[in-house]
């Protein structure tokens, strides 16, 4: 039997009792002709899915009670939430948010980093007092953590003694340790030996040697042999000969560098032949270089040698090369004058845009433009819209106490509210400071005053943090329909002194209410 079957013989028994056909009437009848049917339904099951729920001492006295129905359980919990002290329930409330933390603080000592990481943010939480959605979340993500927690690694240890998965420490005391040094004594030598074949290849010279190329191939077939008294002296004399490869490339690229330098040193001192001037800069070079020759390493020194004569020559003629320079410095000026005049342009692109830099919403401009389509639609063809004018609450206070990087904050944070309540036929944009428009198309006044209470009431909910710290921010709603005024301007203004009895009426409400 499906379940449109058991719906007509419930309206059928229903009009055969002739009985008055309230809620609680239709789903005693329908859950019993379910219960007929052998059909299995959940909302037929009564209060016993939510007796369940609650501790021992609760569900007892829900039994001796004799609730039956779900408006009785309901009654009954009224009941029992008044009857309670409000003094001991803060108490109470007190008291768990401190073993909470005492139990967070216990398992962040254990070893396992998932629950630890869970344990410390747990422990942020209750600290800073979070909202219902936090705790909530965080109650998702230790449920999450209970249920892909996998212990199953212990079980490698079921080898080496008895796995008791309820007390770890009994686990590692029961292990027979002789049997784990002897498995740990199988060592597997292939990670080591790529090791040991990456540090043989020298880090200057292009390749190898055919004795080391033999050793790495060796232990590569042969990974045990790497233990061997006879391997240690092959990889000695593989080392020393990876030194000895590599002093031998450094000295040839000391010979490359000598024969390059006498080639740019006669190339400099064709270029500055007709150079008059001495340099500053070059005379330091020079005084470098003759300090440095006293230290500097055999190896290098005509190398040096090469460098103090390029210095010297450099040092006697350099004006042609100023005069170049001065040249590229007049066409450099010439190109920030143009980038000055590039940015000048970009600012009036930036501001001809119709995206507010901040909020990511409208801005002004776009707004007014979609106000004169809007208007010219409702003129055509009747068609309606709504303005609603949106202010936050005591923003200067906001911007005064904790700093503009926190208002701005509070704008991108509210203009996100914005977007999430709007449908994608409205057009929300940010008309000034803390000022927000929002343009509701095809809606009248009693749509729009829903819109409104959504928001107020999101923004009202929220946490708005900065720097770990929330934010008290609320907002007041001005509304005008269209229909109610001559013109679009007007209509805006109405839209405007309605924000402004929001204000004066004590701010946080939406007008007309």
């Amino acid at each position: 039997m499906t379940i449109n079957q058991i719906v007509r013989n419930t309206v059928e028994r229903l009009k055969a009792e002739g009985k008055v056909w309230t809620p609680d009437v239709y789903a005693e009848i329908f859950c019993a002709e379910a219960k007929k049917a052998g059909f299995a339904v959940e909302d037929c099951s009564g209060i016993d899915r939510y007796v369940s729920l609650f501790d021992k001492k609760t569900a007892e006295e829900i039994k001796q009670y004799r609730v039956r129905t779900t408006a009785e359980l309901i009654r009954f919990l009224i009941s029992k939430l008044s009857r309670l002290n409000p003094s001991e329930a803060s108490v109470l409330v007190e008291l768990l948010s401190s073993l909470a933390k005492k139990m967070a603080q216990s398992i962040d000592a254990l070893h396992n980093p998932d629950a630890s990481a869970l344990a410390k943010k747990t422990i942020s939480i209750l600290d800073s007092q979070g909202g219902v959605t936090q705790i909530d979340l965080l109650k998702q993500a230790w449920t999450n953590f209970l249920t892909i927690y996998d212990d199953t690694f212990l079980m490698k240890l079921a080898q080496f003694g008895t796995i008791d998965t309820g007390n770890l420490r009994r686990t590692i005391e029961g292990l027979n340790l002789q049997d784990v040094n002897s498995a740990l004594g199988c060592v597997d030598y292939a990670k080591t030996v790529r090791l040991l074949v990456s540090s043989l290849v020298p880090s200057i010279a292009p390749s190898m040697d055919n004795a080391t190329i033999a050793l790495s191939q060796k232990l590569q077939d042969k990974p045990e042999y790497v233990a061997s008294d006879e391997c240690e002296k092959d990889l000695k004399t593989a080392i020393a000969m990876r030194i000895a490869l590599d002093k031998q490339s450094v000295e040839d690229m000391v010979r490359a560098l000598d024969t390059l330098l006498e080639k740019l040193s006669a190339q400099l001192i064709d270029l500055i032949e007709r150079s008059e001037n001495s340099s500053t800069e070059i005379r330091e070079v020079k005084r470098d270089l003759e300090a440095l020759e006293s230290n500097k390493p055999n190896d290098f020194k005509t190398a040096h040698k090469r460098l103090y004569a390029i210095a010297s020559t450099l040092e006697e003629k350099v004006e042609l090369l100023s005069k170049d320079l001065k040249v590229h410095n007049d066409k450099v000026t010439q190109m920030g004058k143009k980038i000055v005049a590039l940015e000048a342009e970009l600012t009036q692109a930036t501001q001809a845009s119709r995206e507010d830099f901040l909020t990511k919403l409208y801005n002004k401009r776009a707004i007014e433009e979609y106000l004169a389509i809007k208007e010219a639609e409702y003129e055509r063809h009747g068609r309606k819209f709504c303005i609603a004018m949106l202010d936050l609450d005591y923003f200067k206070v906001v911007n005064d106490t904790y700093g503009h990087e926190a208002g701005d904050a509070v704008l991108i944070a509210f203009s996100k509210i914005l977007k999430d309540e709007a449908r994608t036929s409205d057009i929300i944009g940010r008309y000034g400071g803390e000022e927000f428009l929002a343009i509701l198309g095809d809606t009248d006044l009693a749509g729009g005053k829903v819109f409104c209470e959504k928001v107020r009431s999101h923004v009202e909910q929220a946490h708005f943090m900065f720097q770990g710290e929330r934010i008290k921010v609320s907002v007041s709603i001005g509304i005008s329909e269209r229909k109610d005024f001559p013109s679009l301007k007007a209509v805006v203004n109405g839209a405007d002194e309605r924000l402004y009895d929001a204000k004066r009426k004590g701010r946080n409400r939406v007008e007309p209410a």
